[in-house]
């Protein structure tokens, strides 16, 4: 099982929010999140109820601020535990044109710069094979954050996206 704690204030201070399962809003219970400690499991948090608005991906250790999670601001109000398959496998195939149509690049690997080993930074649909994967927005694992779980993704609003800007991706490991 996973643990996920919620703090009204940076540096684990003020009141908080203890959750061990997925929760569709606990903005009632804080005003706003300035610090989180993970205490088992890995947890995509949500900006807006119901799962809705930026996204953000975290694993075991301790947040003391927003910006560490890379944070646009101190508002959350929903979480999902991720589901792990111990032994996971990963594969991706990332697609340059939306419905699966276009150049396919497969892949097991994590990629720091898309434009660099795929010689573009877009990504219109992928199909994730294998495995759990994140799209960050920029290189180097930065910016913006999707989480992908095994399944097809037509159009980059499948994943959450209001464009195919995908610049760097990793898997998602215990």
């Amino acid at each position: 099982m996973g643990r996920i704690i919620f703090y009204e204030d940076k540096n684990f201070q003020g009141r908080r929010y203890e959750c061990d399962s997925d929760s569709s809003d606990f903005h009632g219970y804080l005003n706003r999140c300035n610090s989180i400690r993970v205490e088992s499991g890995a947890w995509v948090v949500y900006e807006r109820p119901n799962f809705m608005g930026y996204q953000y991906v975290l694993t075991r250790g301790e947040y003391p601020d927003y910006q560490r999670w890379m944070g646009l601001n101190d508002r959350l109000s929903s979480c999902k535990m991720i589901p792990f398959v111990s032994g996971s496998k990963y594969k991706i195939q990332l697609y340059d044109k939306g419905d699966f149509a276009g150049q396919v690049y497969e892949t097991t690997e994590d990629c720091p710069s898309v434009l660099e080993r795929f010689r573009t930074h877009e990504v219109h649909s992928c199909k994730v094979l294998d495995g759990i994967w994140i799209f960050y927005e920029h290189p180097n694992y930065r910016g913006r954050q999707y989480l992908l779980e095994k399944g097809e993704y037509r159009k980059p609003v499948d994943w959450g996206a209001v464009c195919p800007t995908v610049q760097s991706f990793k898997r998602l490991t215990e």
